[in-house]
Parts: structure tokens; C-alpha cells; sequence
């Protein structure tokens, strides 16, 4: 029986040497799924099951429909319409950047290829390789060559692209200069996209679904906020637990240099660059910068208060506690780090409304 045409299901089970995988998921066929965890936790190895590297007797991976692998049948990996991105660009150092981005691309038309698939030129302008085209890698920066080994796979036609922690071998400065080109492909291809890392910053600012991994298992599957926001996950109780989540720009205040967003029911004000209603823009608030009053504050500078109930409480070490707020009536959960002697100041308790004062919104995509 196949999975949903809107959905991926892989399921990897078996012994691999001394490490073992027991690895199944689920998630959308559309978006940024990330596969995150420490190294060495079966991150990479569960990506090279799926493009069929490694094969495991008891496995499954039906994408979208197609059955890839299961108990009966296996097929081979240059049948699986994937496209694949690793750490190191790996470009043809003979070939012209041009020249790279068309190897193995299609020569002639497919009349049957999936509706992700895009040309030459758009992708070129959405990774920002116009002016690159005659170059040599040998005279490409390390983000751009990266940016080019994208294209590559793209340009493949595939049905699914796999991206096996492309930004770890770069440096800050680099890969801060790559993550708006590989925000503009989440927006403008419908393409589903399994990414592999270790950073969180990354999760953030890319991701729309996460599958967390612990010691070649899956610990836990689903939407990113939804995964954030949750006491029992290590996450919500890290130093720098945060909710990430998109919202629609309303409008934009010229005088005093604030978007207006629509959280799905709250409204934030962020000092921002202009943008266009209904643009998407994702959306971070880090727990320490959420604090709590039992009553609506007055006087103050800070630009979002929001009415929340309480959800759960939990004790992080033995100082602090984290906060989970659901706000009032509709909108995506938050955090709020707390001291143990603020908690019990307020009395804190779980259903007990309260205002949630938002001192830093931060924008990962502008």
C-alpha cells in the first residue's frame, strides 16, 4: 500500500557494522523537512538509505506515492529521481560553472517529469548565478560553489532533494551569505527537501517540519514549532530555546520603520525593512526574551504584550523554570525562561491566563 501523494514514509531497521539504525518518519511531501541531532547519530546514513546507497533488508521509502523500496522490491539508486547535495561542492574543476549546472540535467524534455521541475534560468536567478556562468570553480568562493553544486541538483529533475549538511564545511560569514539563497528555493519551489544538520540556527531558519535523532532512532517527528514548543523534547529546556513559525506581513509603518505581522491571530510590530502584504517572513522568539504579568502592563516600551494561558510549566536545573503559553484565542505556542522565584511570585500554574511581554523579535529572513 502506498503513502499519500502528500506525504514521504521511510522506515530503515538493521545493523550497520557496530551502529545500529531504527529509524521511521513521516512527513510532507512539500517543504523543508530537517533530520537533526548530534553527529554520529544516523542523520547522513538514514539520507543514504533513501537515495539507496545503503541498503537495508528491513526498509521502506514510498515518496510521494512511489514506492521506492520495501520488503519485495528495491530500486536502484540512478532510478530514483532525487537530487543530492553533500558537504563538499565536489564540482568539475575541467567545466565552467555553466557547464557544471548541466551535467546531468536531462538533455531532452521529459513529458512525464514531476511539476517541481525548473529551467535553467530560474535557477540561476534564484541562487544568484547569472554573473558566474563563465567562471572556473577554481575562482569561486566557497558559498558559491556550494550555491552551484544546488543548481546542479536541481536542474536534474528531481522528485526529491537531499541536502546532507551543505553549510558545515563553511564558515559563519559564509554560510550567512548562502542561507538567503537556500530561503528563496523554500518559498518559490514546491519541491520537498530533506536536510541534514547539527545547527539549530539552520533548523531555524529553513525548516517547516523536524524529525529529531538520537543514537540511530527518531526520538520525535513533526511541525517545527510544534517540536520547539514541547517540554518533554530537549529543546524547549535548552539555553536557547525558541519558537520559530512564519507569519504574513499586513503592512508596512514608513514613519516609524515597523512591519505589522499576522502570526495566524496574534499581531507583532518588528522594526524591519519594507516588504509587501502577504510577503511570508519566518519568525524566531528565543524564550529568555519573553517575560510574565498577571496584569496588562502599562508604561512601557515594549511593542508586543499578548494575552496567554498558561499551557505547562517546567523546571529547568534548579533555578529556572520554562513556561509553555498558548496565546489568547488562536496563534502558535511560545516559551518564556523564568526564575524559580518569579514562578512562584506570580503563583504560577498551568490554564492560568497571564500577558506574555515579547522584549526581541527576530526575523530570519528579510
Amino acid at each position: 500500500m502506498s503513502t499519500p501523494e502528500n506525504t514521504i514514509s521511510v522506515a530503515f531497521r538493521g545493523p550497520l557494522g557496530r551502529f545500529r539504525l531504527d529509524a521511521a518518519f513521516t512527513a510532507p511531501a512539500r517543504g523543508v523537512t530537517a533530520l537533526f541531532g548530534p553527529s554520529g547519530c544516523g542523520k547522513t546514513t538514514v539520507l543514504r538509505c533513501i537515495a539507496g546507497l545503503q541498503r537495508l533488508a528491513d526498509g521502506r521509502c514510498d515518496v510521494a506515492g512511489d514506492v521506492w523500496q520495501d520488503g519485495t522490491s528495491f530500486l536502484p539508486p540512478h532510478r530514483r529521481p532525487i537530487g543530492y547535495v553533500f558537504q563538499e561542492a565536489s564540482l568539475f574543476p575541467h567545466l565552467s560553472v555553466r557547464k557544471n549546472l548541466l551535467y546531468g540535467a536531462p538533455r531532452r524534455p521529459d513529458p512525464a517529469a514531476n511539476g517541481n521541475a525548473v529551467g535553467f534560468d530560474e535557477v540561476a536567478e534564484l541562487l544568484g548565478l547569472a554573473k558566474l556562468l563563465d567562471r572556473s570553480p577554481s575562482n569561486l568562493s566557497g558559498g558559491e560553489r556550494q550555491r552551484v553544486a544546488v543548481g546542479r541538483a536541481l536542474l536534474s529533475r528531481p522528485k526529491l532533494l537531499l541536502m546532507d549538511e551543505p553549510l558545515s564545511a563553511l564558515d559563519r560569514l559564509t554560510k550567512d551569505e548562502i542561507l538567503p539563497f537556500l530561503e528563496r528555493l523554500h518559498d518559490r519551489l514546491s519541491m520537498p527537501i530533506l536536510y541534514v544538520s547539527h545547527d539549530m540556527s539552520e533548523v531555524e531558519r529553513l525548516a517547516d517540519h523536524l524529525v529529531l535523532m538520537q543514537g540511530g532512532r527518531v526520538t520525535a517527528s513533526g511541525p517545527l514549532a510544534a517540536l520547539q514548543s514541547d517540554p518533554a523534547l530537549p529543546l524547549a529546556g535548552s539555553r536557547d530555546a525558541a519558537v520559530s513559525f512564519d507569519a504574513t506581513v499586513e503592512r508596512f509603518d514608513a514613519v516609524d520603520g515597523l512591519l505589522t505581522l499576522d502570526a495566524g491571530g496574534p499581531r507583532l510590530l518588528i522594526p524591519a525593512a519594507p516588504a509587501a502584504p502577504g510577503a511570508r517572513r519566518r519568525v524566531r522568539i528565543a524564550a529568555g526574551d519573553v517575560s510574565l504579568t498577571l496584569e496588562p502592563p502599562r508604561g512601557t516600551s515594549i511593542l508586543n504584550i499578548l494575552p496567554a494561558k498558561i499551557v505547562s510549566l517546567s523546571a529547568v536545573g534548579h533555578h529556572e523554570v520554562i513556561v509553555v503559553l498558548a496565546p489568547e484565542p488562536t496563534g502558535p505556542r511560545l516559551l518564556a525562561r523564568v526564575t524559580r522565584r518569579s514562578a512562584a511570585a506570580l503563583a504560577l500554574a498551568a490554564g492560568q491566563p497571564v500577558h506574555a511581554q515579547i522584549k526581541g523579535v527576530s526575523l530570519a529572513m528579510e
